[in-house]
């Protein structure tokens, strides 16, 4: 079995890399931008869309607002990129919004923005494929005509490259991203100098349509709360931004100055693009509407359901390049690419949230394991994983997907803006120094403005967007929040119930005495060297077991016994239903019962087989009884292998790959300075199969 998965997975992901390797798979400033901020570049090629999709239903006359919405966006992104900024710098550790809310605001907030945080990555996920499906089938129709086959096969895809490592799908990530912000701007350079020098008319493909308004002169409250709306649809521009805070541990040194750099340009990039494309989209006179098929008039009637309403960036790249030009190909493709790549800006941080929430114990421990690659390879997995069910359940559709979005990310930036005024509030009490002090005083009050716009943006997202699909992502919150809280719980129990005792128990009382079982189908080796291993252990008594299913068999066992001289007793156990567990188990207990200061040790001859395939032929009963006996006080159970030749062909082929994959061997994550979980085992192992009826 290890063969036939090891191959596949060295030619998948590559060689298996060292611990002390894990400083160069550090990221350089170059290659961190699409790593970590790919998701907010990205997210300017639907963005704008979105905000003319909600206007589009009071008609094309509430399209003139929309300059406005973007200013509210530009001012809200510089606020979220300052505020980080000051995060990264006092906690560069790589907990992000989740270590500033725990330190700060208490574990109850902790949890609650990294349950935010991860809903917000698999819907980052989920968006961006469906979104970059959409954009690739405006030039390919068999993309859209099977939406959800191409979705789910990028994001299997794009698993497998982040499970090669983060630096070497960074490289493959870089190209297409810069490939994308190159368009976008050479597209807005000379859609201006088009528009502004030359005095070119450029018209989008769908400037001669008309739009028919759902709620026409729509005025006061009704139109606020529409605007409101689609102001919270533009806010998809600055999901991610809070990727960089959690990754700041995967840039070079120095960490935290490289990380606030990223954001800086990261922010400017984005809001030069958006502005850019909202700015475009009105000289072209782009037409977009929520139902394309209906409310899209061509010529005097509906375009029908034939229709394909192309995003926003497509319809100005081709007003401004023209349809088919090599400049309109190239952005489309480099569109495509870098909103399917948007989805590594998850793929970055869920894992190492994960890790750091499984270190925390509030998820499994098995998140907190580095794979071959150093990369949290059972986090990428999980996410890859919810994502795909996403995309299945909604068909693959970005505009169904991003009403879900949002809110778990402003959730977050509230919290973390929060926290940030709290930890800047508790250094001024003890600093003196007042150079320091006036660095912290306009720290503290950057953090204050972010965190009272933010909230209020997520109250705005709140109101707008909750009968539009917002419940479901804070559904999904609560079920993140529960579930951790009760992992939590249950290792809290554990590390209580197993934390050594300094006064004398139990535990440290020796058995009165040992009862020593060895099982038996038949007289062979196996058996006889079960037998000869359980006299070796001096227990108080031994017997032999065994369980009489047919008659003959039985019979033969016996005669074959007494012939051999064996002095060991051989009890045998009648079991009419032809069971082999129930009566081994009843027995066992009814000896703990008449002796409960007694020990009970079974020895379970195992045969040891070298292929896959023979695993299925032997062992399965004993197994079982393994998994029982577990469950029993006071029993002790013990393997003795008996190693078959196939057995050893398979040690052989095993040395052979020992440079690949070293047996038994324990991936751990990093630890850094946080304290050690007092209830946390060391590693652990198990055999695959046991002895018995074999």
């Amino acid at each position: 079995m290890s063969k036939l998965t090891d191959v596949p997975k060295r030619i998948l992901i590559g060689r298996a890399l060292r611990s002390d390797k894990l400083g160069e798979t550090l990221l350089p400033k170059r290659i961190a931008l699409p790593v970590f901020a790919s998701d907010p570049l990205s997210s300017v090629a639907y963005a704008p869309g979105e905000v003319l999709l909600v206007l589009s239903i009071a008609g094309v006359s509430a399209y003139h607002f929309s300059p406005w919405i973007a200013l509210a966006v530009v001012v809200l992104m510089f606020t979220v990129v300052a505020s980080y900024r000051q995060n990264v710098h006092a906690y560069p550790s790589g907990g992000g919004d989740y270590e500033v809310a725990t330190t700060n605001l208490g574990p109850r907030a902790g949890l609650v923005v990294a349950s935010a945080l991860l809903v917000d990555y698999v819907l980052t996920v989920a968006v961006s494929i469906a979104s970059g499906v959409e954009n690739l089938g405006s030039a390919i129709p068999f993309v859209v005509e099977n939406k959800i086959l191409c979705a789910v096969g990028i994001i299997l895809l794009l698993t497998v490259m982040n499970l090669r490592g983060v630096r070497e799908s960074g490289k493959l990530f870089a190209i297409p991203t810069y490939v994308f912000v190159g368009g976008v701007f050479l597209m807005i350079a000379w859609g201006a100098f088009r528009g502004l020098v030359l005095g070119d008319s450029m018209h989008a493909p769908t400037s001669d349509f008309q739009i028919k308004p759902e709620h026409q002169g729509l005025a006061g409250f009704a139109l606020v709360f529409l605007l409101l709306r689609a102001f919270s649809s533009g806010c998809a521009a600055l999901t991610g931004v809070e990727a960089i805070s959690n990754g700041v541990p995967a840039f070079r040194k120095p960490k935290s100055k490289n990380a606030a750099s990223t954001l800086a340009l990261m922010g400017a990039l984005a809001v030069t693009m958006f502005c850019g494309i909202i700015g475009l989209a009105m000289a072209t006179d782009v037409k977009m509407a929520e139902s394309p098929a209906t409310d899209l008039i061509h010529n005097g009637s509906p375009v029908g359901s034939d229709y394909v309403q192309n995003p926003v960036i497509s319809q100005v790249a081709a007003a401004v390049f023209g349809e088919g030009t090599f400049f309109f190909v190239l952005l489309a493709a480099a569109t495509a690419l870098v909103l399917f790549l948007a989805a590594n800006t998850a793929y970055n941080g869920f894992p190492l949230l994960g890790s750091i929430l499984a270190q925390d114990r509030y998820l499994p421990r098995q998140l907190h394991t580095r794979g071959d690659r150093l990369a949290f390879s059972n986090g990428i997995v999980l996410l890859a994983g919810a994502a795909a069910l996403l995309i299945v359940i909604y068909g693959a559709d970005s505009t169904r997907l991003i009403q879900l979005y949002i809110v778990g990310v402003f959730v977050s930036f509230t919290l973390s803006q929060t926290g940030m005024v709290r930890h800047w509030n508790r250094h001024l009490r003890t600093e003196r120094d007042a150079g320091k002090r006036r660095h912290m005083m306009r720290s503290r009050a950057i953090n204050t403005f972010g965190a009272f716009f933010t909230g209020l943006v997520l109250i705005v997202v709140l109101a707008t967007k909750f009968t539009h699909g917002a419940w479901v992502a804070l559904l999904g919150m609560v079920i993140f929040y529960g579930t951790m809280t009760a992992i939590r719980k249950h290792y809290d129990r554990v590390a209580a119930e197993i934390a050594a005792a300094e006064e004398p128990s139990e535990d440290n009382v020796r058995p009165s005495r040992v009862h020593s079982i060895v099982l038996v189908s038949k007289v062979h080796k196996p058996t006889l060297r079960a037998l000869a291993y359980a006299k070796l252990m001096r227990s108080d008594t031994l017997e032999a077991l065994s369980i009489s299913v047919d008659p003959a068999e039985t019979k033969v066992l016996r005669e074959e016994w007494e012939r051999r001289g064996i002095n060991v007793p051989l009890k045998i156990l009648d079991s009419p239903y032809r069971e082999i567990t129930r009566p081994v188990i009843e027995y066992v207990r009814g000896l703990r019962s008449e002796s409960p200061r007694d020990a009970v040790s079974i020895y379970i001859p195992e045969y040891v087989v070298g292929r896959w395939y023979e695993h299925l032929l032997h062992n399965q009963s004993a197994l079982r009884l393994k998994g029982r006996l577990l469950f029993t006080p006071g029993v002790m159970v013990t393997s003795v292998p008996y190693q078959l030749e196939s057995s050893e062909l398979a040690k052989k082929r095993a040395k052979r790959r020992a440079v690949y994959n070293a047996p038994g061997s324990v991936r751990r994550g990093p630890v850094d300075t946080r304290p050690k979980d007092p209830g946390r085992s060391g590693p652990s192992g198990g055999s695959g199969g046991s002895g018995g009826k074999g």
